[in-house]
């Protein structure tokens, strides 16, 4: 069992993720803590395997309760699922730097965050289940669809589907669309939801970083957008290196 304390300053907000988290397979909620030392405090006390953390707290940010834990003298054994209203992209890169192992933007929708917490249960286990990593294992755990220069076996990849794509985060009917493997709904309303708010285009990097993917999912999701016609892409050339792939979503598009 994945234990789990949740740390926001509202009373009721904080009850309602507790809620969220307890239906859960696998998860169990400790306690709550509504600031930042009660939040350190309560790590100490309890040894949560998982925080979910707000950013604004009465007495310090998230980011500071997330460099003590990571900075104590003996860093404290902790994962941190980011929950919060700030889309700044500092705080977001603080999130980063901090170790966050997700990050959520309220408000959000409770498949959201189970989705969330489900994958970080798969990555437990897997990390639990083996002694000795090799770079597939690696590969596996950070996300990564396949290793770089290793051409993909059969049946990795994108692929169709079970069931067609009902809608994409609300929008217009897409049923003729199909869902590659390892593509979900979802997820995929998250990223629309991200690339739509940023109409000057967004490279995979940021939008991973402000949707709380891995790069390798956020760009996964992109280009299935792309090949579905409902984003472009554009070249940004550097004085340097491979130009930038950055994504626009098509107004009017699913």
């Amino acid at each position: 069992m994945i234990r789990v304390l949740v740390v926001d300053d509202d009373f009721m907000v904080a009850r309602l993720h507790s809620k969220l988290v307890e239906r859960v397979e696998g998860f169990t909620v400790v306690g709550e803590a509504r600031s930042g030392a009660e939040a350190l405090s309560a790590v100490r006390e309890l040894r949560p395997d998982l925080v979910l953390l707000d950013i604004y707290l009465p007495d310090m940010s998230g980011l500071d309760v997330l460099r003590e834990l990571r900075g104590a003298a003996a860093p404290l054994d902790v994962d941190a699922l980011v929950v919060t209203a700030a889309r700044d992209a500092e705080t977001v890169r603080g999130a980063l730097r901090g170790g966050a192992v997700h990050y959520i933007i309220k408000p959000f929708d409770a498949p959201v965050l189970r989705e969330r917490l489900e994958h970080y249960a798969r990555r437990h286990q897997e990390l639990a289940s083996i002694a000795t990593p090799g770079q597939e294992d690696v590969d596996r755990v950070f996300g990564a669809a396949s290793a770089p220069g290793r051409p993909q076996a059969p049946g990795e990849g994108p692929g169709p589907a079970a069931l067609p794509v009902a809608a994409v985060a609300g929008g217009a009917p897409a049923a003729a669309v199909r869902l590659p493997k390892g593509v979900t709904e979802q997820t995929a309303g998250l990223v629309r939801q991200t690339l739509a708010g940023h109409p000057e285009g967004m490279s995979a990097t940021e939008c991973a970083a402000l949707s709380g993917l891995s790069r390798v999912s956020a760009r996964r999701y992109l280009e299935f957008f792309v090949s579905a016609g409902w984003a472009r892409v554009s070249l940004r050339y550097g004085s340097t290196g491979r130009p930038e792939r950055r994504y626009h979503w098509v107004s009017g598009s699913a």
